[in-house]
């Protein structure tokens, strides 16, 4: 960790506590580049109702808006290490790196932002479970040629 990091990783903080003071829920995102903040995000939840209105998933949406589409080359700084969902869109967008402020412990001293599936302590878990013993019931549904959209993708994009 550099000093640049410390100062990236206090501003995210900052943006939190600001999105705190403001209604919304405790976590911000920045993504950077180059030593640059290219975008900032803070958790919307609380203000918008949108479940997915995370601080990771706002960060993403906003540099695909500027036609970033790739992360590569850019730092993820966050409030908290991210929950699973928002892990999982971090993944798919290939930041070089995540630096997070809190851990999943610390967060969890303090905050609880879980409901009738899952909790915090809980919700990495869940994914580790085969999908039957999940809180979230799944059943597959049976259509015929049901992976045509698949295959006919692969066809019109493979060289």
């Amino acid at each position: 960790m550099t000093d640049r990091d410390d100062t990236f990783t206090a501003l995210t903080v900052q943006r939190a506590q600001e999105n705190v003071d403001q209604g919304g829920k405790p976590f911000a995102c920045l993504l950077v580049r180059d030593g640059e903040v290219v975008v900032e995000a803070q958790n919307h939840v609380a203000q918008t109702g949108d479940p997915t209105a995370h601080a990771e998933i706002r960060a993403i949406r906003m540099a695909a808006e500027q036609g970033i589409t790739d992360l590569r080359g850019f730092d993820a700084y966050v409030t908290a290490y991210p929950c699973p969902m928002c892990l999982g869109a971090l993944y798919y967008a290939q930041p070089d790196r995540v630096i997070y402020a809190v851990s999943r412990e610390e967060e969890a001293e303090h905050y609880e932002d879980g409901n009738r599936l899952m909790s915090l302590g809980t919700f990495y878990d869940e994914y580790t479970k085969s999908i039957e013993n999940r809180s979230l019931p799944a059943e597959q549904g049976q259509v015929a040629n049901a992976t045509a959209p698949f295959a006919d993708w692969t066809a019109k994009h493979s060289s």
